[in-house]
C-alpha cells in the first residue's frame, strides 16, 4: 500500500507528475475546483463577515470521495496545486474535505514541473497559506458582490442579461473612452517637406525639413507648402554637421504573463486565451519523442523578472557554447521586478536549456512549439550582450531651412541574433519615430556643398488614437494596475463574449451596448468602476495576502460605498431607462403615437412610444434604411466556393451574416468571423467547416456549413486548439452551472479550463 497521496488540479500534471515519483506515492487529479459560490444566490453571508457559502460542484462529489477514500488509506496527504492564490483555495477546499479522514496534510509547490524540482518540493512541503486563501477569497466575494448587485441595475436600466465586473467594467471603460476619443476626433492637415541631395561624388540621400529658422516646422496647408517650397528650392546648401555616435540597445527582461501575452499577440497572433491555454500545456508537462515526460517551462501566471542564479549561469555557458564569448555579458543581467508586483514565482522561462525547440519540435504541436520557442528566445536574449549601432545625423542647411537625415547601421547584432523585432513592432517602432533611418553615404563632412536635386511635399493628417488590440490593453490594464496575471485572458476574453467590444482586425471596437453599459456604470459608480480605487482594490488583495491588512476591513471598505452608491440610486433607475430611449420620426401603424428605439435583449429595436397601451414592436430592419441596404446589396468582395458569384452580407434574425448572392439558387453562407478565429475542419465529410448555429428554440450548437449535405453536429463549443494527447485538431468545450471543462471528443484528454478564463461568473 502506499504511503503518500499527492494531490494536483490537473490530470496531466498528474500523469508528468507520476513517472517522477516512485511506487510509494499515489497521483490523484481533482480535476480543478471542488467547491464554489452557489449559482443561484449571492452565496455570502455579509452579516458573518463576508463569509462564503461554498458548495459541492455538479459532479465532484465521487471526485471528492476518491480523495477522502484514498487519504485514508495513505500515510500522509500532499497538496500540489498550482502555485498562487487560485491554487491555494483549491488546496484549501481539498483539505477541507480530506482531513477527516487524515490529518496529515501537506502542501507543496511545483514552481516548474521537473523531476528536481518535484522530489525537491516533496521534500520540503509547508503548510496552506491562510492569508493567501483569505485574498484569493476576497477577490471572489468582490467579485460576486458586484455581479449579483450591480448586474440587476443593469437589468432594471438597460434589459435583463447584462452583467457588471469589479475588473472587466474598468477594462471596457479603457475601449469606451479610446471609441469616443476617436469618434470625436478631428484630423488636422499638415505638410511635410523631402529633398533629394547630391554630393560632389554624384552621392545621394534623402532628408526631411527639420527646422525653420530654429523651430519646428508648422506647415498647414497646401498654399504655405508651395510657399516654402519655392523658397527652398532657390537657397545653396551645404552640409552643417556630421554627428556620429555609438548607440546601445539593451534586450527586454524574460517574460512575465502581461509581456508573454503581448509578444505571442504581435508575434503569433495568438489571444491572451490561447496564450495561457499552451502556456499551461508546456508547464503542466509534454511527453517528448525519446519516453521522457517534461515540464518545459516555469510556472506561466507571475509578475516577476526575477531568475535564479543556476537558470542564469545556464543560460551564459549556453550562450557562449552556442553564439560565442563576445555574446556573454561581462556580468549577469539583473532585472527589476516593479514594486506592485507579487514576486512569487519567477519569470517564464525553460525549465531547461537542454531541451531546444527545434530539438524536441516533432514532440510539441505547432502552437506548443511557437510558443516554446518564443519564451525559449525571449530568456536567452535577456542575458545576452547589447545590440550596438552606429548611428550618423546629418544636418543640411540653406538659408533659414534645416533639412535632418539619420542613418543607422549595425555594429554588433548582440541579442537580436536571438530575438529580433517582429514586422508589426518594426512597424510601430518606426510611427513613433520623427526620422526614418536612411542609407547614408560614407564620404559625408561637415562644410561640404551638396545640391537638391529634388523636393517632394506631402499632404498629411494627424491620426486618431490607436484602437486597443488585446496586446496594448492587457498592457494599459497593468499600467494602470487593473487585474493581476491570472486575470487578464479573462478580462480580456469577457468583453466579447458578453458583446461589450468586437475584436475586428484583431483590434477592439465598441459596441452600442458596451458603451450604454459603461455610460452608466461610470457615470453612476465613480469610485467603484475609477482605474484608481480597482488599483486599490488590489493592492488591498496584495496587502491581505501578505498579512498586512484584515480580511474584514478591506472588504468593508468595497462593501459599504458600493451599498450607499446602490440606495442613492434606487430612484434614478427609471430616469436613466428614459436617457437611452431615442426619439423617431416612425409613426405606430397600430395607434399612430411616434415610435420609440429602446434597447432589448437582441439589440435595438422600434417601439410605440404608448406602451404599455399600445404593444407595437417592430425590428430596425423594417425601416427605410435598411431596405435601401437590401436594394443595393453590400459586397465583401469574395466569392462563393460553390458557385464563384459574389458574396454578399445580409441580416437575419441572429444578427449579419455572408451568403451567396444567387440566393436562393445557391445557399451557400457563412458566419462572420469577427475575431477572425481560426476555422475548424469538419471531422465527418473533411471538406465544410464548423459554424456556430441556434435552434429553433434558440439554443447554441454547432454544425458543419455544407448541411443537409453533412450532418455532423455539436452541442459543446469546439475550440481550434490541438489535443495534446493525440493530436486531433480541435477541443471542445463543456459548460455547465459550475464552469467549463474542455476534453477532446477523440480520447479520453480532459483538462479544466482556468478560473480566470471561466465566463460563467456573473451570470445570475
Amino acid at each position: 500500500m502506499a504511503k503518500s497521496l499527492v494531490i494536483v488540479e490537473s490530470p496531466t500534471k498528474a500523469k508528468t507528475i507520476s513517472k517522477y515519483l516512485g511506487k510509494d506515492y499515489v497521483i490523484e487529479s481533482s480535476a480543478g475546483h471542488i467547491k464554489n459560490l452557489p449559482e443561484s444566490k449571492l452565496g455570502i453571508d455579509i452579516e458573518k463577515g463576508y463569509t462564503p457559502e461554498y458548495v459541492t460542484i455538479k459532479g465532484k462529489n465521487e471526485v471528492i470521495k476518491k480523495l477522502v477514500d484514498l487519504a485514508g488509506k495513505t500515510d500522509r496527504v500532499f497538496i500540489a496545486t498550482d502555485p498562487d492564490r487560485e491554487g491555494e483555495a483549491i488546496a484549501w477546499h481539498i483539505a477541507q474535505a480530506v482531513q477527516k479522514k487524515n490529518q496529515n496534510i501537506h502542501r507543496v509547490l511545483f514552481h516548474e514541473i521537473t523531476k528536481e524540482a518535484v522530489k525537491h518540493s516533496i521534500e520540503n512541503p509547508i503548510s496552506i497559506d491562510d492569508k493567501m486563501v483569505e485574498a484569493q477569497q476576497a477577490r471572489r466575494v468582490m467579485d460576486r458582490i458586484v455581479g449579483y448587485q450591480v448586474s440587476p441595475f443593469l437589468w432594471k436600466a438597460i434589459y435583463k442579461g447584462l452583467s457588471a465586473g469589479r475588473v472587466q467594467t474598468v477594462a471596457l471603460r479603457l475601449i469606451a473612452e479610446r471609441e469616443r476619443a476617436i469618434s470625436a476626433f478631428n484630423p488636422e492637415e499638415f505638410w511635410t517637406l523631402t529633398g533629394q541631395f547630391k554630393t560632389a561624388s554624384s552621392a545621394t540621400f534623402p532628408a526631411r525639413l527639420f527646422k525653420i529658422s530654429g523651430k519646428d516646422p508648422v506647415i498647414k496647408t497646401e498654399e504655405e507648402a508651395k510657399s516654402h517650397e519655392k523658397a527652398v528650392r532657390a537657397e545653396n546648401w551645404q552640409i552643417a554637421s556630421v554627428e556620429k555616435k555609438e548607440v546601445k540597445r539593451n534586450p527586454g527582461a524574460p517574460f512575465i504573463t502581461s509581456t508573454l501575452q503581448q509578444d505571442a499577440s504581435s508575434r503569433l497572433r495568438f489571444n491572451t486565451k490561447k496564450t495561457m491555454m499552451v502556456a499551461q500545456q508546456l508547464y503542466e508537462g509534454i511527453e517528448l519523442q525519446n519516453g521522457e515526460t517534461v515540464g518545459l517551462i516555469t510556472y506561466m501566471r507571475t509578475d516577476s523578472v526575477r531568475v535564479s542564479e543556476q537558470a542564469i549561469q545556464s543560460a551564459r555557458v549556453y550562450i557562449h557554447e552556442t553564439y560565442g564569448k563576445e555574446y556573454v555579458p561581462a556580468s549577469p543581467r539583473v532585472y527589476k521586478t516593479k514594486k506592485s508586483a507579487q514576486d512569487a514565482h519567477e519569470a517564464i522561462r525553460p525549465t531547461s536549456l537542454e531541451y531546444e525547440p527545434k530539438a524536441i519540435k516533432k514532440s510539441l504541436s505547432p502552437d506548443q512549439f511557437k510558443l516554446y520557442e518564443l519564451i525559449w528566445n525571449r530568456f536567452v536574449s535577456s542575458q545576452m550582450e547589447s545590440a550596438v549601432f552606429d548611428q550618423t545625423t546629418v544636418d543640411i542647411t540653406g538659408g533659414s531651412y534645416t533639412f535632418r537625415a539619420t542613418g543607422r547601421v549595425i555594429r554588433f547584432s548582440g541579442f537580436l541574433a536571438v530575438y529580433g523585432d517582429s514586422a508589426e513592432e518594426k512597424e510601430t517602432e518606426s510611427s513613433d519615430q520623427d526620422d526614418d533611418s536612411v542609407q547614408l553615404p560614407k564620404e559625408l563632412a561637415a562644410g561640404q556643398k551638396t545640391d537638391l536635386t529634388k523636393l517632394i511635399s506631402k499632404q498629411n493628417f494627424t491620426k486618431p488614437p490607436a484602437r486597443f488590440t488585446e496586446a496594448s490593453l492587457v498592457k494599459e490594464l497593468e499600467a494602470n494596475g487593473v487585474g493581476r496575471p491570472s486575470t487578464y485572458a479573462g478580462i480580456v476574453s469577457t468583453l466579447v463574449e458578453r458583446k461589450y467590444a468586437e475584436l475586428k482586425e484583431r483590434k477592439f471596437f465598441a459596441t452600442d451596448i458596451g458603451l450604454s453599459v459603461n455610460d452608466i456604470l461610470v457615470e453612476n459608480f465613480k469610485d467603484i468602476f475609477s482605474f484608481d480605487f480597482t488599483a486599490r482594490m488590489e493592492e488591498n488583495l496584495d496587502e491581505i495576502a501578505e498579512g498586512k491588512k484584515p480580511y474584514l476591513k478591506v472588504l468593508d471598505g468595497f462593501y459599504h460605498p458600493l451599498q450607499n452608491t446602490l440606495e442613492s440610486l434606487k430612484s434614478n433607475v427609471s430616469s436613466i431607462k428614459k436617457q437611452l430611449v431615442e426619439s423617431t420620426d416612425v409613426i405606430c401603424d397600430k395607434c399612430g403615437s411616434p415610435m420609440v428605439i429602446r434597447w432589448g435583449k437582441n439589440g435595438k429595436f422600434l417601439a410605440c412610444s404608448n406602451f404599455p397601451a399600445c404593444k407595437n414592436a417592430k425590428s430596425l430592419d423594417d425601416q427605410g434604411t435598411d431596405k435601401a441596404e437590401k436594394a443595393s446589396p453590400e459586397y465583401t468582395g469574395e466569392n462563393c466556393p460553390t458557385c464563384g458569384n459574389p458574396l454578399v452580407f445580409r441580416k437575419g434574425r441572429f444578427g449579419k451574416f455572408i451568403s451567396c448572392s444567387t440566393y436562393p439558387a445557391c445557399k451557400y453562407s457563412e458566419n462572420i468571423q469577427t475575431e477572425k478565429k481560426p476555422l475548424i475542419p469538419c471531422p465527418k465529410c473533411k471538406e465544410g467547416q464548423i459554424e456556430e448555429k441556434k435552434s429553433k428554440r434558440g439554443k447554441i450548437f454547432f454544425s458543419c456549413n455544407r448541411y443537409p449535405a453533412c450532418d455532423y453536429a455539436l452541442w459543446d463549443r469546439p475550440v481550434a486548439e490541438t489535443c495534446p494527447s493525440c493530436q486531433n485538431p480541435f477541443l471542445l468545450d463543456k459548460v455547465t452551472k459550475a464552469g467549463t471543462s474542455r476534453y477532446c471528443p477523440a480520447c479520453s484528454y480532459k483538462t479544466e479550463v482556468p478560473e480566470s478564463e471561466d465566463n460563467s461568473e456573473g451570470k445570475v
